[in-house]
């Protein structure tokens, strides 16, 4: 059982955050404890990394599998590369070009790491975030700091220091609340592997992005293959990043179908979500406001049509959906290219059937 807290929040500017702020979050982390703060993706959930105690937390927090490794995050590139056993070429080309930033790389790890960090596997996940508040609490707190996002296991990532405390509020110790973390998905993330680079996780940076900086990278099928059994790569399991209701993916055309199969299975007392990117939605025969208001039992989150703003939007839609007790959410399947890559990855893995059931 998790020890209970009464959780604080530190209010911080997202801009300038002040030192005394920072400073009272860094001792907590320096003590062994946990602090939840925002980076440039969402809310992590932080402890000294070099700590297997502290760190041994984290996973009861969440109720993280031990099994599922963790991000280490540092204030710098020196940092990063004094938790690595060795640093290759590609990973010294991707860290100029792309941190701080959303980029994880994984390398060979060296015995600074504990296993309990990277799952007992001889590699790490590093990464340097660049959201003002994150790096301040990093530098403040002077030791790495592992932090996988800041929610129960499984559950939708947090944007927010409210979505934080909505599943661990009374179980952390403390939110650092630097306002909404801007990204709104998690980090992408590269193994450097004898093999040559591989993406295991996409993100925020396109493998076309990456692409340019080193090169043709291999792509994970997005499982933990066995080409992936020894690699420290947190976010892909199947079932990930999931709203309390069934999400269901629809093809646009037939959302129409599927949101009236809906109704007609359901109570007229239930309410069901509706996620899509069009500017203009064409249920016709349902009423409805611009959102998030309901209408004849029906929420409608209309996220921008580009990836960046939908990745921005998409935890945040889910979070509403969540605090409205839907009883299922349809969503629209956003184009199959590499410019959605990552919001189709969060989107199949927090739904109940992936994107198996796209055809009605």
């Amino acid at each position: 059982m998790p020890e209970i807290f009464k959780t604080q929040v530190i209010t911080v500017d997202a801009a300038h955050p002040d030192a005394g702020a920072i400073e009272e979050a860094a001792s907590i982390i320096r003590r062994g404890r946990l602090v939840a703060f925002p980076t440039e993706t969402v809310y992590g959930l932080g402890a000294n990394a070099r700590d297997s105690m502290a760190v041994s937390t984290i996973f009861v927090a969440k109720q993280r599998p031990s099994s599922n490794p963790l991000i280490v995050h540092t204030s710098s590139t020196e940092e990063a590369q004094a938790l690595a056993a060795r640093w290759p070429p590609e990973a010294e080309a991707l860290a100029a070009a792309f941190w701080p930033g959303p980029l994880s790389i994984v390398v060979p790890r060296s015995k600074k790491i504990p296993d309990i960090v990277s799952a007992g596997k001889p590699t790490v996940a590093l990464r340097v975030p660049s959201n003002p508040v994150a790096l301040a609490l990093l530098r403040a707190a002077r030791v790495p700091v592992a932090a996988p996002s800041a929610n129960r296991s499984e559950k939708i990532s947090p944007t927010t220091a409210e979505h934080v405390l909505h599943t661990l509020d009374g179980r952390i110790p403390a939110v650092l609340d630097g306002g909404p973390a801007l990204g709104g998905i998690e980090s992408t993330v590269i193994a450097i592997t004898s093999d040559g680079p591989m993406i295991l996780r996409p993100g925020l940076i396109s493998p076309a992005e990456i692409e340019a900086v080193i090169g043709p990278v291999r792509r994970s099928d997005g499982t933990h293959s066995e080409e992936v059994s020894d690699l420290a790569t947190p976010g892909i399991r199947l079932r990930h990043y999931a709203p309390q209701s069934p999400l269901i993916l629809v093809n646009a055309a037939n959302v129409q179908k599927r949101l009236a199969k809906l109704f007609s299975k359901l109570s007229t007392e239930a309410n069901r979500g509706y996620i899509t990117l069009s500017e203009e939605t064409k249920v016709g025969y349902i009423g409805y406001r611009t959102l998030p208001d309901f209408e004849e039992g029906l929420l409608v989150q209309m996220l921008p049509d580009s990836p960046q703003g939908y990745a921005e939007q998409l935890y945040a839609a889910l979070h509403t959906m969540d605090a409205a007790k839907v009883h299922r959410i349809v969503a629209e399947i956003p184009p199959d290219d590499d410019d959605w890559l990552a919001i189709r990855d969060r989107l199949g893995r927090a739904s109940l059937y992936g994107f198996k059931d796209t055809h009605s």
